[in-house]
């Protein structure tokens, strides 16, 4: 069946849908906008960005260095010398982008559904907006909502047969974050195969660019990707083949199952040998890359966050746009709202298994226990020990948290190996919290405790009853938000005693 000829359509139609998607996105998240920063953007990417807004570096020095480059930092630090520093404009800064991403989502799923029945590209853009991930990920100051805008631009261009213009938006990608260059190595490949040579040789910038940055990198820190231990845990430590295994596995739960993605993929499964046009080279193509960025991801990366597959997403939800479409009515409508009804549940309420809090709503609730701690303990005398990310939320003001910096005492992590060092300086004050949500206790029992020890090498933390215990000291607060706990551990005063007092 030859392609639908392509209409012309003016520029401001375009400007126009981005600004009704923008508007939307903010105020959406309007209640959060002020949200101080949370986990990655504290421990990298905020740092960063204001090394760049502040002298110009290029290379982080207020936090360790790392392969990641700087075309978000790039960003925002733009952003911020035209509109000045805020978190509510970092906020809506990575909000403008989230919208982009989502414009060339929608244009994507035009593009891949010419000839199928229906409106599949609004569907696919409607599940892409009340998605838990994209939504959370929409106001953060991180790099993979981003590389999900510009993969779905040059996936997009590609598609056109805009080789030029689909190469250089991969340049684009690859300056955001290292592990894009898997889309320009597919398009420069499947060109190749096809022996369309001057075409493919356009897809050698991007790994021409990115090469740049890691010349860039060597010459200003000794190391091809910044530190020795961020290349050993994100290059040999995923490659043991159980860890790969489980990544795969999880990176193909999140994909077709979790947050009711098994209607969407049962659709995918049922059109699939009905709808010719989801075995074209168009799809073939959206296929292939959705695959080769699931292994990039799980080849290239220690921490197996959900947030890696975004880039992945505009594929995902116009396969299930296009096939929820080729249904019945009656069995489309049903289909579609359950899907819907399912994404919007799992913005608010958490899996029964761990997972990222990033990954909803749970963020939220975490970073408002951290400034209501904050607020709470700034103002007492004495020594506080905590660990990362509640460390540098107390040493830095512009995190959003504190008034002034305060001296804290950082534990690697709540092990009691890690609270000996504490014995020979006992802290005045100690902030306990929750780093992972288990309400089954999958990770530390049964043959979850058992994988997690053996092949990740997962300790429990202790309580914070055993590390009062430890330090002779006793819980003095106790914050509760969405599930989630943040105690407060101070030393007896001589005489005296005191209750511990809860704050939901």
């Amino acid at each position: 069946m030859p392609a639908e000829p392509r209409r012309a359509v003016r520029p401001q139609l375009y400007l126009i849908v981005y600004g009704v998607i923008a508007l939307l996105l903010i105020l959406a998240h309007s209640p959060i906008l002020d949200l101080p920063y949370y986990w990655d953007e504290i421990g990298q990417f905020i740092p960063a960005s204001l090394d760049l807004f502040h002298s110009g570096a290029w290379i982080a020095h207020s936090t360790l260095p790392n392969v990641h480059p700087p075309g978000v930092m790039a960003w925002l630090a733009g952003f911020w010398h035209v509109f000045g520093y805020s978190i509510e404009g970092t906020r809506i800064a990575m909000l403008l982008v989230a919208a982009l991403g989502a414009l060339f989502t929608f244009l994507l799923a035009i593009e891949l559904g010419r000839g199928a029945p229906g409106a599949p590209a609004f569907t696919a853009l409607g599940l892409l907006c009340v998605s838990p991930l994209f939504f959370a990920q929409a106001m953060l100051a991180q790099l993979d909502m981003p590389a999900m805008c510009f993969t779905a631009f040059a996936l997009l261009l590609f598609l056109q047969n805009r080789f030029r213009a689909s190469a250089l938006a991969c340049v684009a990608l690859v300056l955001i974050k290292e592990t894009g260059i898997a889309a320009p190595a597919l398009f420069g490949c499947w060109l190749l195969f096809e022996r369309r040579f001057r075409d493919a040789a356009w897809f050698c910038l991007p790994a021409l660019a990115l090469a740049a940055w890691l010349v860039v990198l060597k010459h200003g820190t000794g190391h091809w990707f910044g530190n020795a231990e961020f290349a050993r845990y994100n290059i040999l430590y995923p490659l043991n083949p159980v860890r790969l295994g489980f990544a795969l596995l999880r990176r193909a739960y999140f994909l077709f199952v979790g947050s009711g993605h098994f209607i969407g993929t049962a659709a995918v499964v049922w059109a699939f040998r009905r709808m010719p046009l989801l075995r074209d080279r168009a799809w073939r193509i959206s296929a292939a890359f959705v695959a080769l960025h699931c292994v990039s991801v799980s080849v290239l990366g220690g921490a197996v966050l959900e947030r890696y597959l975004l880039p992945a997403l505009p594929v995902l939800y116009s396969a299930f746009a296009v096939a929820l479409w080729a249904l019945l009515p009656r069995a489309r409508t049903g289909a579609l709202l359950a899907l819907l009804a399912c994404l919007c549940c799992a913005n608010f309420f958490n899996p029964i298994y761990p997972f990222p809090f990033e990954n909803n709503l749970a963020f939220v609730n975490f970073v408002n226990l951290e400034r209501r701690a904050a607020v709470s303990v700034f103002d007492r005398p004495g020594v506080i020990a905590t660990t990362f990310p509640m460390a540098d939320a107390f040493r830095r003001p512009e995190f959003g948290y504190v008034r002034r910096p305060r001296k804290v005492v950082e534990l690697p992590d709540f092990h009691r190996a890690s609270l000996d060092t504490l014995r020979a300086h006992p802290p005045d004050l100690v902030i306990v919290y929750d780093t992972t949500w288990d309400p089954l206790h999958l990770l530390t029992r049964g043959p979850g405790g058992w994988l997690m020890h053996r092949f990740y090498d997962y300790q429990p933390p202790a309580t914070p009853s055993e590390i009062a215990d430890a330090l002779s000291m006793k819980v003095a607060r106790h914050w509760d938000n969405g599930g989630l706990s943040m105690y407060l551990l101070a030393r007896k005063p001589s005489g005296e005693s005191f209750r511990a007092s809860t704050h939901n």
